[in-house]
């Protein structure tokens, strides 16, 4: 199953209090609950302005319609090709 990166421009996003990224969570997992079982929230990045997304998912357009149910924006949708980490050296 393919796994996606979601770039989404949320400005003030690291400053989002613990209860916010709950309440967003909230939506987010309530949103998948009614789609597809195969498409997965896996983890998010929060950073100063953008929160990045990991998702596993049958395709783009089954991200796409998770974020504009939920009311996400999704500015980038990027498709991973390959996941390399220090041990990918030895």
């Amino acid at each position: 199953m393919p796994k996606f990166v979601i770039e989404r421009d949320i400005p003030g996003a690291g400053k989002l209090s613990p209860e916010q990224l709950q309440a967003i969570s909230q939506k987010s997992c309530g949103v998948l609950r009614d789609m597809d079982p195969r498409i997965q929230w896996v983890q998010s990045y929060v950073t100063d302005d953008k929160v990045y997304c990991i998702y596993i998912a049958p395709d783009e357009d089954a991200v796409r319609e998770h974020a504009q149910r939920g009311g996400f924006p999704a500015n980038r949708i990027s498709q991973v090709r390959s996941v390399i980490d220090p041990t990918t050296e030895e």
